[in-house]
């Protein structure tokens, strides 16, 4: 467990290269929830991301035979990003390691951070896989793992976040909101405000489909999890690691729940006893508007476990006028994923939904179908049909985005009594990831 005393270390070693981050206000987080809300904006450090923190503190600490052994990390792009950035500040020869899916922009910027001194290899789908591959590097070739997350250095270097919110913040800090993926960010964030601002309310945020933290407090350590949603790619990590989760669990963590929330998340400003520290999940539905209205309000443009905490702050029970500070933990959003993150929101909104409807094979049943069936505000997206003249009806599949999500079930209504069969899509199904 980093000390306060190490993270304050880790500030002063990285300030040549990390300049402190701003902390603004957001009036419309704060109208929303009554509370005065502040984003730690992480997405515009040099290479868009916290991340720089944690592997330039950890790198700066080698001594010359591990520099001139090189460097090996694994990372879903982020990591891979400020281990890039450092290597080619520090003159180190560098090989990481990122999943073939890591999209193309932070592949992209890898490649510039680090110039000639490091090599980038795509393998297996997931951050698991690029770790394995890291770890067999290192054992074949003696190089140095930086690690993403479970290391004292790194997660020391990512604690100096809350070193400089304490010193922005004008009042105390109730309550700090973080995304989570490996832990590394909640690890020293966590240690350093334990320290220096013990009255500091925590909740950490996961995303649903992969809560490896959430996983290792239920079952008392971590645990691997058998599959991962890698949309939200900055936090998709199966196996939480053992320095944050000993970290979290040392420090008291509790699931939140609907039962208790308000004890998670409520401020304690008496003073009396230790702050709460709960642990929460947002499904990715909730991140993509998250992101949306980042950009569309406030300019920002975040990936999606940059917004988890934007995501997460709506459901928390936050104590009126309380300082509430949500970190924005990275920027490194591919454009060619907007569409993806818009059909995501939608449907999370209960806006977008998807029919395989069986049309009778004669004139004019489209338009019948447009008369009687679709409502006023309503509007088809997708159509597709494939027109089979040996039957007497042939299915398309429907894409509807209602004008609001209350007009679903008079939608359904006028479906059960048109002539049309019309099945509807459960988001999450095979079907419905297969056809969509």
């Amino acid at each position: 467990m980093p000390s306060a005393a190490d993270i304050d270390a880790a500030a002063e070693r990285i300030s040549a290269v990390v300049s402190p981050t701003p902390l603004e206000p957001s009036p419309r987080l704060s109208a929303l929830t009554g509370a005065n809300v502040y984003l730690k904006r992480e997405d515009l450090t040099r290479v868009r991301s916290f991340k720089l923190r944690g592997a330039y503190n950890a790198m700066a600490q080698l001594d010359a035979s591990e520099r001139a052994a090189g460097v090996v990390a694994a990372s879903a792009g982020n990591h891979a990003q400020g281990v890039a950035y450092a290597c080619r500040a520090m003159g180190i020869r560098g090989r990481i390691y990122v999943p073939t899916r890591t999209p193309k922009q932070k592949r992209d910027r890898i490649r510039v951070h680090g110039g000639d001194f490091v090599e980038l290899i795509g393998i297996g789908d997931t951050f698991d896989a690029a770790a394995a591959a890291a770890a067999e590097d290192v054992a074949r070739t003696g190089a140095t793992l930086i690690p993403p997350f479970d290391d004292a250095r790194t997660a020391a270097g990512q604690g100096t976040i809350a070193h400089e919110i304490v010193q922005q913040l004008h009042g105390d800090l109730d309550l700090l909101v973080v995304p989570v993926g490996g832990g590394g960010l909640i690890a020293g964030l966590a240690s350093y405000l334990s320290e220096r601002s013990p009255h500091t309310s925590i909740v950490g945020v996961e995303p649903a489909g992969a809560a490896s933290m959430t996983a290792a407090l239920v079952a008392g350590g971590p645990v691997t999890l058998p599959e991962v949603e890698p949309f939200v790619d900055g936090a998709a990590v199966k196996r939480i690691g053992d320095l944050p989760y000993a970290v979290v669990s040392r420090l008291g963590a509790e699931i939140v729940t609907h039962s208790n929330l308000p004890l998670v998340a409520a401020l304690r400003r008496d003073g009396l006893g230790s702050a709460p520290f709960g642990m929460a999940q947002v499904d990715e539905g909730a991140i993509c508007t998250a992101m949306l209205e980042l950009y569309q309000n406030e300019g920002i443009i975040a990936e999606p476990a940059g917004a988890l905490s934007v995501a997460a702050l709506e459901s928390l029970a936050v104590h009126p006028d309380a300082n509430v500070v949500c970190l924005v933990s990275g920027g490194n959003n591919d454009v060619s994923r907007y569409g993806e993150i818009i059909e995501r929101s939608l449907v999370h909104r209960g806006l977008k939904h998807y029919f395989l409807v069986d049309f009778p094979q004669e004139p004019g049943a489209l338009r019948r179908f447009l008369d009687e069936v679709l409502g006023p505000d309503d509007d088809i997206t997708l159509f597709e049909y494939v027109k089979r003249n040996n039957r007497e009806t042939g299915a398309a599949l429907v894409g509807i985005e209602l004008g609001a999500a209350e007009n679903l079930s008079s939608l359904l209504h006028r479906m059960d009594v048109s002539p049309v069969e019309a099945q509807r899509l459960e988001p999450g199904s095979p079907a419905y990831r297969y056809l969509t």
